[in-house]
């Protein structure tokens, strides 16, 4: 028998060693893997569902806060708007009562007992009624000291009587709407007397 030379131990054909060589390459090696993250501990669905349902309850709270203060406030502005709706008319009255009351006194003045002057007294009387349902109060001013956001001041007069400040004569007669002033008194204050 004759021993296999060494040469015919190797394979004859060097294609058939190439692809053993390619897998090779193509394959990462060992150490060029990426290393593995540390796997995230699973969030509960049941707190998860929780937690949003907590978040959608309290947006409908304060929906729903939101919406009644919406209400409260529309119905507040609503009164106002009806309790002071008519101020611009009733302002509008008063120039025309300070005529009419001007024309009563000179009708006293000739006869308190003729017909023209009882049937303005009439008439006075039921302007009078009308502004006083309409929530119209006169403003009290004589005798009481100054204020800006409700009298008028016309003039000083110097005054030893009465301190300084103090009104002392209406010039025109001033009107409220309920808590709003329509129109201010115009007065006549007492000032420093002269040296």
């Amino acid at each position: 028998m004759t021993e296999p030379s060494p040469d015919s131990a190797t394979p004859s054909n060097p294609e058939s060693t190439a692809p053993a060589v390619e897998n090779a390459a193509e394959a990462p090696p060992a150490t060029e893997m990426p290393p593995e993250t540390a796997p995230e501990a699973p969030q509960d669905p049941i707190a998860i569902l929780t937690a949003e349902v907590d978040k959608w309850k309290d947006l409908a709270y304060r929906s729903q806060a939101e919406l009644d203060n919406f209400r409260k406030r529309s119905a507040r502005e609503a009164q106002e708007t009806r309790a002071y709706a008519n101020a611009d008319l009733l302002r509008g009255i008063l120039p025309i009562m300070d005529n009419f009351e001007m024309g009563l006194e000179a009708a006293r003045a000739e006869s308190e007992k003729s017909m023209i002057f009882m049937g303005m007294s009439m008439v006075q009387r039921q302007i009078a009624d009308f502004l006083r349902d309409m929530g119209v109060t006169e403003v009290e001013a004589l005798g009481k000291a100054f204020d800006p956001n409700l009298h008028d001041a016309v003039s000083t007069e110097a005054s030893t009587e009465h301190a300084e400040g103090t009104i002392l004569r209406v010039t025109r007669r001033g009107f409220k709407l309920k808590d709003r002033l329509l129109r201010p008194v115009s007065v006549i204050v007492a000032g420093t007397p002269a040296a």
